[in-house]
C-alpha cells in the first residue's frame, strides 16, 4: 500500500471536493482499464491516471455513470474526407448517448501533451474539444500516429494540442474495422453503437 496526496485544484476542477491523502494499491495509481464493447465487436483501453490526472478522471466518471452505455462512434476522419484541412489525421470519435436527457458534466482544464508526456501516437485515445479548456465527454482514437494533434501542432489552430490521456491495449482490428465503416462526409452511416463501456476488475 502507498499513500498519495491529491492536489486540491484537481479534485476541485472535477467537483469532488477538497485534497488530501488516500491510500490505493499500486496497479490503481498507475492506470485503470475500461472495456468498451460495440455491435463490431469489443476492445480494451488503458487510461492513464497518475499522467493525466484531470482527463482521465473526467473519463472514468463518465464510464462509471454510464453515461457511454448506448452511446456511438459517430465520426471517422481519413485523408479523403477533410478537403478543407491543410493538415490531415486519421481518427475515429465516439460519445455519450446522443439522446440522452442528462447533461453533461462541466469541461475540464486541457492537459497538454507537453505536460502529460502522452502523445497522439496509433492507438492513442484523447478528448475532442473545441477551445482550450472546452472537453466534456466526446473522445477519439488516433489510426496511426498523429503529432500534429501534440502540443505544438497546427491540426488546432491555438496549437495547444489535444488531451491524451491512454491508449487501446487489446481489440484495435475493432477500432480499425469502424474506422473504414461506411461514412458520408466525415458521419459514420449508420452510426456504430456503443453497447456498453465498463471498468475491468
Amino acid at each position: 500500500m502507498r499513500t498519495r496526496c491529491v492536489p486540491t485544484a484537481i479534485l476541485l476542477a472535477l467537483g469532488l471536493g477538497s485534497g488530501g491523502c488516500r491510500t490505493n494499491p499500486p496497479p490503481a495509481e498507475d492506470s485503470v482499464r475500461v472495456v468498451v464493447e460495440t455491435e463490431m465487436g469489443a476492445f480494451e483501453l488503458e487510461i492513464y491516471v497518475d499522467r493525466a490526472p484531470v482527463t482521465a478522471a473526467n473519463f472514468l466518471r463518465y464510464v462509471d455513470g454510464g453515461f457511454y452505455d448506448d452511446g456511438t462512434f459517430f465520426r471517422t476522419v481519413h485523408a479523403n474526407n477533410q478537403p478543407e484541412d491543410s493538415i490531415r489525421i486519421a481518427v475515429v470519435q465516439g460519445g455519450r448517448n446522443p439522446e440522452s436527457e442528462i447533461e453533461s458534466f462541466p469541461p475540464i482544464a486541457l492537459e497538454r501533451t507537453s505536460e502529460t508526456g502522452i502523445l497522439h501516437e496509433d492507438a492513442t485515445v484523447s478528448m475532442a474539444r473545441g477551445g482550450p479548456d472546452t472537453a466534456t465527454q466526446s473522445f477519439f482514437i488516433c489510426i496511426g500516429d498523429q503529432p500534429s494533434l501534440d502540443f505544438g501542432g497546427m491540426r488546432n489552430p491555438d496549437g495547444q494540442g489535444f488531451a491524451a490521456f491512454g491508449r487501446v491495449v487489446a481489440g484495435m482490428d475493432v477500432v480499425r474495422t469502424i474506422h473504414q465503416s461506411p461514412y458520408e462526409a466525415q458521419q459514420l452511416t449508420p452510426p456504430v453503437r456503443i453497447v456498453r463501456a465498463y471498468r475491468k476488475e
